[in-house]
């Protein structure tokens, strides 16, 4: 006879657990108690059956109680809520939701992956029938019901992470009108307030309401306020501000709790009690460049998890090496993925850093669909170990954020990332690829090679009449320009260096950072000092201050926005 496994929840991670247990052990007795009406459905992808993407709800859930039963021999037991874990006894209670019976059920090891669950704030009007949570597929059904059946013109969607801005796309791309009202002052915190900027025009550009520095203070039935006292008209609200890790039973049953009030659990996803493992959202994990716990509410390392569970099981050791968190989300026209440290966190974590921001060709340029590549990398000062980096374009940024999370995973350095080879082809790619780019001057500016200064720095360098160049030809100048800039081309400055000074810093912009880097290259070689490349340069200045300029009324520093 083998091990019997019992596994509440039966999303990815519980799923994961008994598919991998029954590879191990035929004989094993699997059940998996899932207290809703689906088991394995893709939570992921729930945002796009609002906008006709999924058309059919159905397709979302990944396999039902009869397959698992016949392709793996594994119960998948739904709408049977486990309602107390009987350590001691080493037994469950499980409530049978369509009968309201009661009845107990007996383990040899026990995997809770209970999961997350949306949070509600306590405010006027959040339990209207007109507001929704997404959690599961009967939740998103029920939202597009409700919008089909009250024919709903105006949606307000409130908070700004990974769940809140794909409903708001989706339900963009769905022909509602999308108010997105966010707290903090940007959506998408994997990402660095400069980076976020891309992001901000993207939703802008595709006519969602965008509104930032600004929390929920009341629904209605056809409107929100929010906590600054704007009225939003809105018929439908979606709540999506963030998750708490599902502990009940793990609390109630005396299991311990981490500091950050998940699940605790050892190397082998092992709680507190030897004979029960957890797995997925409602844990806490070790992150590997923090040095401490943190909860990650993503697919990818939950399946990690419960693979690793189910070996435990069986004796087969696991080598766990904390996470680094790498995620990506499509966006209208962009893609946008991130991994490891941004600047922000870590300066939170007080690791001395620095970054560099490029915008090379996503692929050759004169290849169709050839696209600026707007990339952040994050690193170690002074060992120039890579903390991190962002990527946002229209390219395969998924594909340059792999390749840094394997570097960071293999202590990886800049001189690492620079000699990385990497495949090219001109449809594809380029001959040295946007992370070498990035790692040759992120190189650069470590070892004092050169001087840069952020996109976030250039306002106030403008408004200080700071000497600028435009590196630019005359005709690129003339579309749009900043405020104050001299238009000395890269093409003419070695006859016009008596018009750049000496006695004073020179900073210098092309469009997207090569033209000036090459010139910053030749002053420095002519005795010039205090030169300075600006990061980002012409493009990277417009995208960083144009949502910024749009909603605060403010004066521009350029004289034309130029996205091109």
């Amino acid at each position: 006879m083998g091990k019997k496994v019992v596994i509440v929840g039966g999303v990815a991670g519980g799923a994961s657990v008994a598919a991998r247990a029954r590879r191990l052990d035929e004989h094993a007795e699997i059940i998996m108690f899932e207290k809703g009406p689906h088991v394995s459905f893709s939570n992921c992808s729930l945002p796009y059956h609002l906008s006709g993407i999924v058309e059919d709800s159905q397709k979302l859930v990944l396999m039902n109680p009869e397959i698992f039963k016949k392709r793996f021999n594994i119960e998948a037991r739904v709408r049977q809520e486990v309602v107390k874990i009987n350590r001691k006894e080493k037994t469950i209670s499980v409530k049978n939701l369509a009968t309201s019976e009661y009845y107990e059920e007996t383990y040899d090891h026990l995997v809770l992956s209970p999961g997350a669950k949306p949070m509600r704030p306590n405010l006027e009007g959040v339990n209207n029938t007109n507001v929704f949570t997404v959690r599961n597929v009967v939740d998103i059904e029920k939202m597009h019901r409700f919008i089909k059946t009250e024919k709903v013109q105006k949606a307000a969607v409130i908070g700004g992470g990974f769940i809140g801005v794909e409903v708001a796309e989706n339900l963009k791309l769905a022909g509602l009108d999308v108010s997105l009202v966010e707290f903090a002052d940007q959506v998408m915190t994997p990402f660095d307030y400069d980076m976020a900027q891309i992001l901000h025009k993207e939703l802008v550009n595709h006519g969602v309401e965008l509104i930032l520095n600004d929390g929920l203070a009341k629904i209605s039935d056809t409107f929100i306020e929010t906590n600054s006292g704007r009225k939003i008209e809105a018929d439908v609200v979606v709540l999506a501000i963030g998750v708490r890790p599902e502990t009940t039973l793990a609390e109630e049953a005396g299991l311990e709790i981490g500091e950050t009030g998940a699940i605790k659990v050892n190397h082998h996803y092992q709680t507190s009690d030897q004979n029960i493992y957890a797995v997925g959202d409602a844990i806490e994990v070790h992150h590997r460049l923090l040095n401490k716990p943190t909860r990650l509410a993503l697919a990818g390392p939950a399946l990690k998890q419960a693979r690793a569970a189910a070996d435990h099981m069986y004796g087969i050791p696991n080598r766990n090496e904390g996470v680094i968190g790498s995620s990506s989300i499509h966006l209208f026209d962009m893609n946008a993925a991130a991994t490891g440290l941004n600047a922000r966190t870590a300066k939170d974590a007080g690791i001395p850093h620095d970054s560099v921001y490029v915008i090379p060709g996503d692929k050759v340029g004169l290849m169709p669909n050839s696209n600026p590549m707007h990339f952040k990398l994050v690193y170690e000062y002074p060992t120039g170990r890579i903390l991190g980096a962002q990527a946002i374009g229209k390219g395969n940024v998924d594909k340059r954020i792999d390749v840094i999370a394997a570097i960071i995973k293999l202590n990886g350095t800049i001189e690492d990332l620079k000699d990385l080879e990497l495949t090219y082809s001109p449809m594809l790619g380029t001959a040295r690829d946007v992370v070498n780019h990035a790692a040759l001057v992120a190189e650069n500016q470590l070892y004092d090679l050169y001087k840069e200064v952020k996109v976030s720095q250039v306002r106030d360098l403008v408004e200080s009449n700071a000497f600028i160049i435009d590196a630019r030809e005359k005709g690129e100048y003339q579309s749009g320009h900043l405020k104050n800039a001299v238009n000395i081309p890269l093409s003419e400055f070695r006859d016009r260096l008596g018009e750049i000074p000496t006695d004073q810093p020179v900073y210098i912009h092309c469009r997207s950072g090569q033209r000036s880097y090459n010139m910053v290259m030749a002053l420095n070689n002519l005795g010039y000092e205090n030169i300075y490349n600006i990061s980002g340069s012409y493009l990277g200045i417009n995208i960083y201050e144009y949502f910024n300029d749009l909603v605060s009324g403010r004066e521009k520093i350029v004289t034309h926005y130029n996205f091109k």
